[in-house]
This record gives structure tokens, C-alpha cells and sequence, in this order.
């Protein structure tokens, strides 16, 4: 169990870090908790729904050739090779000064501070459904559990702990709104606008430093280093 979360926990790091999700859930606090616990809930689900998805996908079609260690090993190094090429054009698209691809798209940015609970949820369900890296994160997730052979249950229990481990930031946020709300919000604020300000380097950083770990776990489980 314990290699197993030391394979998790770079992924479930890479995913929370991510600017974008926690900046939107600030803004959406300033308006409407239930908008904010909204959105947050309709990424959590549509994660769990996908970790669902990629469980029956890998019961239902696993051969013999993946049943066994070295190829579920051989697909988790895959699946990590693919996130860390991802992470490094991630990184190149920043440095060029491309829009920010884990960013929502700017007309439901422009739309946030008018947001209800229904559509906040939809919103944050939709940016878990078209964004790649996401779908990876959590492929990458389902690779580890698998490989670990830890038994139905306690991948079930491993892979929900992983899912709230990723909304960590925005659970933390709308922890604090509800316990100490005049406070939350001057400090929630310094945070988004800080988030703002340097989302550029965060994602440079952090895509170079995730997607260098990904590319050498990938590289040693496939023995090519």
C-alpha cells in the first residue's frame, strides 16, 4: 500500500496544484457558497464517473497478457509516459505565451460571478469532461490502483481518498468561507489575485517538475533507464 501512494501522490499533487480550478472556486465564493460547492461537486463526480469507466473498462478487457505485473506495469509506464509529454507541451505552450489549456473557457469565466448551483456544477463537470490532462490524472490513478492488485474494495476506498485528495484546495476554501466567512474572504482574495498574477509560472514550474517525474517513473517501469 505504501508504494502505491507513493505512485498517487504525485498525481493527486499535479492535479490539485492546478491553478485554474481553486482560482474559479474564490471567485464563485464571493458570490454563492452552494455555486462554489456546486462547482466543486460536479468535478468530483465526473472524476469518480471516470475512475467508474476506466474500472469496467479495465475487468471487462484485460488479457492475459495485462494480467499480470509486468503488464499492468507496462500500462501504468504508458499512461505516465503520455502524462509527461502532455506536461512538457503544457510548459512550452506557457513559455510561448498560449492560453492557459487547463484554463475554462473565457465565456464561462465572463459568466461566473452570475452563476447558480445548477450551471456551476455543470461547469465544473464540463471542464472535467473536455479537458484532457484531467482524464489522464486520473487514467494515471486507475493504472497504480490496478497494478497494485490491492483487491475490489480497497481500490474502491484508494480511489475515492484519491479523488478528494485533488479538490483538497477547494474543500480547504469553502471550509473556510463557512467557518469563518468575514475573514475567508479578505485572505481568499490575496490568494486568487496571487493565483492570477503568477498562473504562468505555476503552471511552468509545476508542469516541468511533474511532467521530469512522470517521464523518469515511465522510463524505469518500461527498463529503458
Amino acid at each position: 500500500m505504501s508504494e502505491l501512494w507513493r505512485n498517487l501522490l504525485p498525481l493527486v499533487l499535479a492535479s490539485a496544484v492546478v491553478p485554474s480550478p481553486l482560482v474559479v472556486t474564490i471567485l464563485l465564493l464571493r458570490s454563492s457558497t452552494r455555486a462554489a460547492a456546486a462547482w466543486v461537486a460536479g468535478m468530483t463526480v465526473v472524476r469518480l464517473a471516470q475512475g467508474a469507466l476506466f474500472a469496467l473498462i479495465y475487468s471487462d478487457g484485460s488479457t492475459a497478457a495485462t494480467e499480470t505485473p509486468a503488464g499492468r506495469s507496462a500500462i501504468v509506464s504508458g499512461v505516465l509516459l503520455i502524462l509527461s509529454i502532455m506536461l512538457f507541451v503544457t510548459a512550452a505552450q506557457k513559455l510561448l505565451g498560449e492560453a492557459d489549456p487547463d484554463a475554462p473557457p473565457p465565456k464561462w469565466m465572463a459568466r461566473i460571478a452570475t452563476m447558480g448551483p445548477g450551471r456551476a456544477f455543470l461547469v465544473g463537470a464540463g471542464l472535467l469532461l473536455v479537458n484532457a490532462k484531467f482524464w489522464v490524472f486520473t487514467l494515471g490513478a486507475i493504472s497504480s490502483i490496478e497494478e497494485a492488485g490491492i483487491g475490489r474494495r480497497a481500490s474502491v476506498a484508494t480511489f475515492v481518498a484519491f479523488a478528494v485528495l485533488v479538490v483538497a484546495p477547494q474543500l480547504l476554501a469553502l471550509g473556510l468561507a463557512l467557518v469563518a466567512p468575514s475573514r475567508a474572504s479578505s485572505l481568499l482574495d490575496v490568494v486568487a489575485d496571487w493565483l492570477q498574477r503568477n498562473n504562468r509560472a505555476i503552471v511552468v514550474v509545476v508542469s516541468l517538475v511533474f511532467g521530469t517525474w512522470f517521464l523518469i517513473k515511465a522510463l524505469t517501469g518500461l527498463r529503458v533507464i
